[in-house]
C-alpha cells in the first residue's frame, strides 16, 4: 500500500511537471496521493453508481468527467496542490491514469 502511494506521488509529480495548469510541491503531491486514494475508495463508487445512467449513455466516457471532478475536489482539500481549471484536471486525470496503468502492469508482470 505504501509502495502504491509512492508510485502515485511520483506519477503526480511527473504529470504536474508535464501539464502547465497543475502546480504542486513534493509534500503537496504526497498528501494529494493519500487524499485522492481516500476519495477514490469512498466517494468515487457512490458517484459512479449515481451517474450510472449517463455513464451507460456515453459508453463510459462520463467517468473521465467524474475523475476530473474528484481531482478538483482533492485539489481544494490539499493546500500544496492546485489545478487551474476543469480541462487541466481532465488532462491530468488522463495522464495519471495512463502512467499509473503502465506502472501497475509492470508490477503485475514482475509478480506473475
Amino acid at each position: 500500500m505504501i509502495k502504491t502511494w509512492i508510485i502515485s506521488t511520483i506519477v503526480i509529480l511527473l504529470a504536474a511537471y508535464i501539464l502547465p495548469g497543475v502546480t504542486t510541491t513534493v509534500i503537496g503531491a504526497v498528501v494529494f496521493a493519500v487524499v485522492l486514494g481516500v476519495i477514490n475508495a469512498f466517494i468515487k463508487p457512490v458517484i459512479l453508481l449515481l451517474t450510472l445512467p449517463i455513464n451507460i449513455l456515453t459508453l463510459g466516457l462520463f467517468t473521465l468527467v467524474v475523475n476530473a471532478g474528484l481531482i478538483m475536489l482533492a485539489a481544494m482539500i490539499v493546500p500544496g496542490f492546485s489545478v487551474s481549471g476543469f480541462v487541466s484536471a481532465l488532462i491530468f486525470s488522463i495522464i495519471v491514469f495512463l502512467i499509473n496503468a503502465l506502472f501497475v502492469s509492470g508490477e503485475a508482470e514482475k509478480r506473475g
